[in-house]
């Protein structure tokens, strides 16, 4: 596939959603369809899912031959390593934009012409989620994003980020391939943190929307809470000193915008 150009302004804005699957059979396929629903382009990206989750993405991919592009992992990579994949294929692919969403269910899905009209707008910035959550979301897992969330403020020097942690959001791809071309990022769940915290780096401004969120609609979380909490603790401490050396920039752009300078 030809390569995009990464470094002009997206002259048109071309969407397609990104969608990683790790065994969710039982909700891709709804989520799958309400996407569909808004003339998107899907990639699906097999995280090395069972064979019955496998098996589902072939019938989903046999049935929509023209909207779905089934990509697979031999092995798991994680989250974040199926995510950089699919944006890796539709940058390659020419789309402009990529939606990322979950394959659970969590999220609401009528939001999705609210996000795109917000990244139509603005195709520069990263549309991301705000998450309302309803009673479902466990209290310990909301208690704990929350410290993440001061990590984050602390990290960007701002409180531009309202919440990293949501996986629905729109990247513009020619700031993001730059970034990845330049920067491993991680591939588990600091996936989601770290790619925002860094694009902020990079000025890429950020829109935050509201959305509901519920905990999950099939039952399945890979949220492995040593592990994965081990990963963002990590996280938080490296980009604290990337932070800090570019401390006097990201203070100097903060003052310019309270100044009304560009």
């Amino acid at each position: 596939m030809p390569q995009a150009d990464l470094t002009a302004a997206p002259a048109q804005f071309k969407p397609c959603a990104v969608i990683p699957v790790y065994n969710h059979e039982h909700a891709i396929g709804f989520v799958l369809s309400a996407v569909l629903a808004h003339d998107l382009h899907c990639v699906l990206v097999d995280d090395a899912s069972s064979a019955s989750c496998a098996a589902v993405l072939d019938g989903l991919a046999i049935a929509h031959p023209e909207s779905v592009t089934l990509l697979r992992h031999a092995v798991n990579r994680g989250k974040g390593g199926a995510v950089l994949t699919g944006l890796r294929h539709a940058a390659a692919a020419g789309y402009t934009h990529a939606m990322q969403i979950d394959a659970d269910g969590q999220h609401c899905t009528d939001d999705i012409p609210r996000f795109l009209q917000q990244a139509a707008a603005r195709p520069r910035s990263l549309v991301t989620g705000y998450p309302q959550y309803d009673e479902s979301v466990p209290p310990m897992r909301l208690y704990a994003r929350y410290l993440t969330h001061v990590w984050v403020w602390i990290n960007t020097l701002s409180l531009d980020i309202k919440d990293s942690m949501c996986g629905f959001r729109v990247y513009p791809l020619p700031s993001l391939m730059r970034l990845i071309q330049r920067r491993k990022l991680g591939e588990r769940m600091d996936f989601d943190t770290e790619v925002l915290v860094r694009l902020h780096w990079d000025g890429v401004s950020i829109v935050n929307l509201p959305t509901r969120v519920t905990y999950p609609m099939d039952g399945v979380s890979h949220f492995r809470a040593g592990l994965d909490n081990l990963l963002i603790s990590r996280l938080h401490a490296t980009l604290f000193f990337g932070m800090l050396w570019r401390a006097p920039r990201l203070l100097g752009r903060r003052l310019r915008l309270l100044r009304g300078q560009p």
